[in-house]
């Protein structure tokens, strides 16, 4: 007798369960079961029905669900995910119910009402590696979706999967804004960030082939000028200076190190500078393969190295086959000056500027801006980046009062807004500027227009969040930082602070928590307060009461007057209220 046929058939699996589960059973376990079972009747099973899907198990906090189409499974995703934020609207911090959903398609097999196989299994794996209140779905996935909803999509590359033999490729979906915002409306995303067919390039430390150490500083700066010009590119990914510079005096495995980067292209090159010669090759290599796409020497003078900085983008962009949008060719012929000296005095700054948040790092920087801006004092890049420096002075107090090193701040941003008003940098300076002057929606207005007119740089993302979270728009924020910290892998610890606090203000607790923990395990001292702050708030006392001891080892002149003079003050003096006494009840000092 011939054997039954097992019944096959392609389906789209989400998968879903509820973060934290155990912890809030162990919590309040009738106010949980409560809460889920009111959720399914006035939002999932509703939702499930709308899209025409069908429930085949449930656990205790967690469904796989079947849908004959992939569009409507990923739209029921994103319908729930939306609408828990308003569902927890005025829930404690620790008792919310947040969700994580991992959608896959694959051939399923059918037994009575239940369904196994590959399909159901990547489904669950993709679920367990989302983010609280987030989606994640497959490759097969994204392509079959890619334009038919209304969401972004960030590559998260290929992942190794608990139990799966092979690597799936992973997209995060990022939601919209529910609110709309004329002035959001050019504001870049994640959308063309993180497109899969979008170019992406490392730009490596270019060799000092002078003899001289002291030349190290052209070489840097050459680099970084051409990292800043490509950031300016919509339709290319360029990994941040931070990052690409930790191969600095190391020998390099280009398809390694692109690999580590996750680019595709990698440009390398070499400088020679004896007297007013300079002898520079470059070349592009595409790491798939490893040929070599465009080689070039240019033996110049120092007069003529702007015009080779002009060739050597424009080139990329062609080889890369970067598709520029209006105004973007006039970006490829960025300089900061156009006079030699002047820029010599910018790149040595630049190298004081890389190398920590300091008043002695900073004031060399400053001090070599000031001399290249007496040689060019039309340089709206020199402006803007004096106004950056005197922003960060009058939040920390190094050299002038408060109100001085406002007033230098607001003139030189002014003065690089006036000679350009196109100059990202300058919309950076002004938005911080704003933000101190507690002039929300402007800072807002400023920090969008820097994204904007440079999509690519990491350095603008994570400011812009600086600006975004404490203006009021957390989420916004999240996506900042996000996108600064995956175009820059090799991060400064800071980006973690600024991202820990836009998932705090965004009410994304969990990952608020870890976030710190790493910002702290990076930077021993920092994000402790913030975890005080947040164990506090949400009913953990003892655990609030153990951080504290370990901020006063780290950082024993700490007091809350002494950390609030550094915060910039919310648009919601409620939570700045909450945050301040949350600090108090759990022991730190006033000062």
């Amino acid at each position: 007798m011939a054997e039954a046929r097992a019944e096959r058939r392609l389906a789209a699996i989400l998968a879903t369960d509820v973060v934290g589960y155990s912890r809030l059973m162990g919590s309040d376990e009738e106010g949980t079961l409560a809460a889920l079972k009111s959720l399914r009747k006035s939002l999932i099973d509703p939702k499930i029905a709308e899209y025409r899907g069908r429930i085949f198990k449930t656990t205790g906090d967690g469904a796989l669900v079947e849908f004959a189409s992939t569009v409507d499974a990923v739209r029921c995703a994103i319908d729930i995910q939306r609408a828990m934020p308003e569902r927890n609207a005025d829930t404690p911090p620790g008792r919310k119910i947040e969700f994580r959903i991992g959608i896959n398609v694959g051939d399923i097999i059918v037994d009575g009402d239940d369904i196994f196989g590959d399909g159901v299994n990547v489904a669950a794996r993709l679920e367990s590696i989302s983010e609280p209140g987030g989606i994640c779905i497959s490759d097969v996935v994204h392509q079959q979706v890619s334009g038919r909803v209304e969401a972004l999509f960030a590559d998260l590359g290929d992942q190794n999967l608990k139990n799966i033999t092979r690597p799936v490729r992973a997209y995060r979906v990022a939601l919209k804004e529910a609110r709309e915002e004329p002035a959001a409306a050019s504001t870049p995303t994640l959308a063309a960030f993180a497109s899969p067919d979008k170019p992406s390039i490392a730009v490596l430390p270019f060799q000092n082939m002078s003899g001289d150490s002291e030349q190290d500083y052209f070489c840097d700066g050459l680099v970084e000028d051409i990292i800043t010009t490509l950031s300016k590119l919509a339709g290319l990914r360029v990994i941040a200076r931070n990052s690409s510079f930790v191969y600095k005096g190391r020998a390099v495995d280009i398809r390694e190190a692109a690999k580590q980067l996750g680019v595709r292209y990698v440009l390398e090159g070499s400088v020679r500078k004896s007297g007013n010669r300079i002898r520079i090759t470059a070349q592009l290599i595409d790491a798939k393969d490893g040929a070599h796409l465009w080689a070039e020497r240019y033996d110049r003078t120092m007069d003529e190295i702007f015009a080779i900085q002009d060739e050597i983008t424009l080139v990329l962009a062609t080889e890369m086959q970067v598709k520029l949008i209006e105004g973007e060719q006039a970006r490829l012929h960025y300089t900061t000056t156009n006079n030699v000296e002047a820029w010599t005095y910018w790149v040595q700054g630049m190298s004081h500027f890389h190398q920590a948040v300091s008043k002695e790092k900073m004031g060399a920087a400053r001090i070599y801006w000031e001399k290249a801006l007496a040689l060019d004092p039309a340089s709206a890049a020199l402006n803007a980046m004096l106004g950056f420096i005197h922003c960060l002075d009058a939040r920390f107090g190094w050299w002038d009062d408060h109100e001085t090193a406002m007033d230098k701040a607001r003139a030189y941003s002014a003065k690089a807004l006036e000679i350009d008003p196109d100059n990202a940098e300058a919309h950076t300076a002004s938005s911080l500027i704003l933000l101190m002057q507690r002039r929300y929606d402007e800072a807002v207005t400023d920090a969008r227009k820097a994204i904007q007119l440079a999509p690519g740089s990491a350095l603008a993302a994570d400011l812009a969040s600086f600006v975004f979270v404490p203006s009021g728009y957390p989420e916004e924020g999240v996506l900042q930082s996000e996108k600064a910290i995956a175009l820059s892998p090799h991060y400064p610890p800071s980006y973690l602070g600024t991202l820990g606090n836009a998932y705090r203000l965004a009410g994304r607790t969990e990952q608020a928590i870890a976030t710190f923990k790493a910002y702290h395990a990076r930077n021993p001292g920092f994000g402790l307060t913030d975890l005080v702050i947040i164990y506090q708030q949400i009913g953990q006392a003892d655990e609030a009461r153990r951080t504290v001891e370990l901020l006063m080892a780290a950082r024993p002149n700490f007091t809350i007057g002494g950390w609030l003079k550094t915060q910039f003050i919310r648009r919601d003096t409620a939570q700045v209220e909450a945050d301040r006494e949350a600090l108090r009840a759990a022991g730190l000092p006033m000062g």
